[in-house]
């Protein structure tokens, strides 16, 4: 009897130190100083990492700052813990991209597709800021890139930084 105790007991103690989602993504991790680099041509001073929920969904954040006027925020959404309640990242991204009724779409159309990404990219922003979204799997990832005024060499730096943050993605 002792014996089942102690082994419900440890087991429990197990389960209390194990972390509640084994599946969480580290959005620090995503993106290596040579790819940040490589992509903006400074180096990362530091990393500020981060979590947030946005409807239903958790999301782990980074930003990366150079100590520039370049930086790199990238966010990203995997799996819910099982058994949570929580929105699934596909689920998600469908609410976000594919809308049914007109004056979502209407919407929506700000948000232009992104070719040779993921299994879909979508980026969404103004001529002064913006972002691009890529999902894959079960898993989607925001980056946006700061400190670039011209919208298509943002949009260039973030797919070259998507690409590569999808590389360390699992």
């Amino acid at each position: 009897m002792i014996r089942l105790l102690l082994a419900a007991l440890l087991a429990q103690a197990a389960a209390a130190h194990r972390p509640s989602d084994a599946r969480a993504i580290d959005a620090c991790a995503l993106l290596a100083d040579a790819d940040i680099r490589a992509a903006l041509g400074v180096a990362v001073k530091a990393r500020r990492p981060g979590t947030e929920q946005a409807r239903g969904l958790a999301l782990s954040q980074c930003y990366l700052d150079t100590g520039t006027p370049r930086s790199v925020s990238v966010a990203v959404a995997g799996p819910p813990a099982s058994g949570s309640a929580a929105i699934t990242p596909r689920a998600f991204w469908r609410d976000q991209f594919h809308r049914s009724d007109e004056r979502e779409r209407e919407r929506d159309a700000e948000a232009r597709s992104i070719q040779g990404l993921g299994d879909e990219a979508f980026w969404s922003g103004t001529r002064v800021a913006g972002a691009l979204y890529v999902l894959r799997g079960d898993a989607f990832i925001r980056i946006s890139v700061g400190g670039i005024g011209a919208e298509a060499e943002r949009i260039e730096k973030s797919r070259q930084l998507a690409r590569a943050a999808l590389a360390n993605l699992r």
